[in-house]
């Protein structure tokens, strides 16, 4: 029976394709693809963690024969049986093989897989003792996948999507279609291994519009939904599923006609798309010949050839903090984030390019196996620059490895979440001092020019500290928004308060911009408002000039600029920050 689920749309688009539900597990699980090659060594990983917990078992079961009923209750060496018993169930171990084999799953994420699958026969069977056994089987599964953790080694996904129209699956069901992602939740880390995957989609349970998990989405170009409450409760594996990114809809189980009518959306965006690329090798110059620089956000070095490909005019914001995340303790050494910068630097053909120093904590974790305390506020707590100048000796090895890099082409460094005179003090000692150390040396290392991320409302009614130690300024509207009005926007339970178009922060960004071009001072905007097409013609009547975007929103963006006439705009942009309801007058 076909029913739909709501949440909130993230990143636009239709995505039609068979449901992966990513299993939730008391035991951290990676998930990625193996190369058919592997196959076989990810079948006998599986059969060795089986084979290890069955002699384990054994063992105990040994132990257990030599004691007494009060030191081993009849009942305990029951459970045990059962657990040998599951755990010698080909069922088991063929359907895991089905999974590896037939997706190329790796073993944890096939075994996790089938571990769902069984949970829900289970769970229909009517006899309460059977339904019961479910809870043993769980077990029995993370325990062969604490021991599969030991021997697990790192992958990553592999294969391109392609994506299919409603008209494809109805014509032909044996085509290889795509694959969506079902999930609770999506970490950074989780988002950036599926980067270059074969999912056309995802949705997820819980999460904001501008959530980091969204926002990589968005990068992706890949239709999204969160907030979809229940959702991977809701959906089974395999089941047919549409993701409506535009209207934040996941339709499950859809009827021929349903999935015509959404096929035929899906080749309407197609065909935008293609409108949109024409506009590649235009320049961004508005009715009244203002130039505007567009330019990209990116996550690694690889995202290089999709913003030259977009037309960007550089890189204004190169998130160094991916580089750091899910490393499990083994941070990135000076050489590898040296080897990752020059790549980048290289990779934009002498176009600038703006790496901003490690942002970690509150919605991208940096996992870092040391770090472990949870705290209540996390975005309020040790992060970005805070933690950078708590742990100065990690600093100086991203400083030393970005002066490097700029010596392969032109390099900006942005400075995220300062607040106080004392910080930006600190951070320029720190900055000078890893300049100092690479000439003594002898390394060589290129000039930078320096900017701040103007993202905490103390940063933006501050600003004259700023413009005098900065070559430029950047303004984080992601965080802004969210400091300004007390919203977490990872949390989908108060997403709906979440407004860039808030009075405050208008009037914030709005001032930020003019002070900068009151002072000769470069500024861009950096967050999800600079590839918001609704806002475009707002900024640009507000003075802005530089806009840091997803490489996949600049073209839409481009098509707002040559349409725009920023002389006639000025006026109407002072009329909509004054204004009680500044949403209210976008349509004007």
């Amino acid at each position: 029976m076909s029913f739909a689920v709501h949440g909130l749309p993230v990143a636009r688009g239709v995505a039609i394709g068979r449901a992966v539900l990513m299993a939730s597990s008391r035991v951290d699980v990676a998930h990625y693809f193996v190369e058919p090659d592997q196959v076989a060594a990810e079948i006998e990983r599986v059969r060795a963690g089986r084979n290890a917990v069955i002699e384990e078992i054994k063992r105990l079961q040994t132990t257990i024969a030599q004691m007494g009923p009060k030191e081993a209750p009849h009942e305990l060496g029951a459970l045990l049986d059962v657990h040998l018993m599951l755990l010698q169930d080909e069922e088991l171990i063929s359907g895991v093989k089905h999974w590896i084999t037939d997706r190329l799953y790796n073993a944890e994420w096939a075994l996790t897989t089938q571990l769902e699958l069984l949970s829900r026969q289970f769970d229909e069977m009517e006899d309460e003792y059977l339904r019961e056994r479910k809870a043993d089987l769980e077990q029995v599964a993370e325990r062969i996948l604490r021991y599969m953790k030991g021997v697990a080694t790192p992958g990553t996904p592999s294969g391109a999507a392609r994506r299919r129209t409603a008209q494809d699956l109805l014509l032909d069901d044996s085509v290889d279609v795509p694959l969506v992602i079902i999930a609770h939740d999506l970490s950074p880390a989780d988002m950036l291994q599926f980067k270059q995957s074969v999912f056309a989609g995802f949705v997820t349970d819980v999460g904001g519009r501008n959530s980091h998990t969204a926002i990589v989405a968005r990068s992706m170009d890949i239709p999204a939904v969160v907030g979809a409450r229940g959702a991977s409760q809701l959906v089974r594996q395999d089941d047919w599923v549409i993701i409506d990114g535009d209207a934040g809809v996941m339709i499950v189980d859809p009827s021929p006609i349903i999935l015509a009518e959404y096929g035929f959306k899906q080749r309407q965006g197609e065909l935008e798309r293609g409108r949109l690329a024409r506009l590649r090798h235009t320049p961004a110059v508005t009715i009244d010949g203002q130039k505007i620089e567009l330019l990209a956000n990116i996550e690694l070095p690889d995202d290089a050839p999709a913003a030259l490909q977009a037309g960007a005019a550089g890189v204004g914001l190169f998130r160094s903090e991916f580089l750091f995340m899910g490393r499990r303790g083994r941070l990135p050494d000076e050489e590898e984030q040296y080897a990752a910068y020059r790549r980048a630097v290289e990779g934009m053909q002498g176009l600038p390019v703006t790496i901003r120093t490690m942002d970690v904590g509150a919605d991208k974790p940096l996992d870092d196996g040391v770090r472990e305390e949870s705290h209540l506020n996390p975005a309020l707590g040790l992060r970005a620059i805070r933690l950078s100048l708590a742990d100065p000796a990690t600093f100086l090895i991203q400083l030393r490895a970005i002066l490097r890099a700029a010596v392969h082409g032109p390099v900006n460094m942005l400075i995220p979440m300062l607040a106080h005179a004392s910080e930006i003090r600190q951070t320029l000692a720190l900055v000078a001092a890893a300049r100092a150390d690479l000439e003594h040396r002898g390394i060589p290392h290129g000039p930078t020019r320096l900017g701040a991320m103007i993202e905490i409302p103390a940063a933006a009614l501050t600003l004259n500290v700023f413009l005098k130690y900065f070559d430029f300024l950047s303004i984080g509207t992601n965080d802004l928004i969210q400091y300004t009005l007390a919203i977490d926007r990872a949390d989908e339970s108060v997403a709906h308060l979440y407004d860039p178009l808030h009075p405050a922060v208008l009037r914030l960004v709005a001032d930020t911009i003019a002070q900068c071009n009151a002072h000769g001072k470069s500024v861009s905007v950096c967050g999800e408002m600079a590839g918001d097409t609704t806002v475009t013609k707002l900024m640009l009547g507000l003075g802005l000039r530089s806009f840091s975007m997803h490489p996949a929103q600049i073209l839409a963006v481009k098509q707002e600029v040559l349409r725009a006439d920023t002389a006639r705009l000025a006026p109407w942009a002072r009329q909509v920050i004054e204004a009680e309801d500044p949403a209210s007058l976008l349509g004007s």
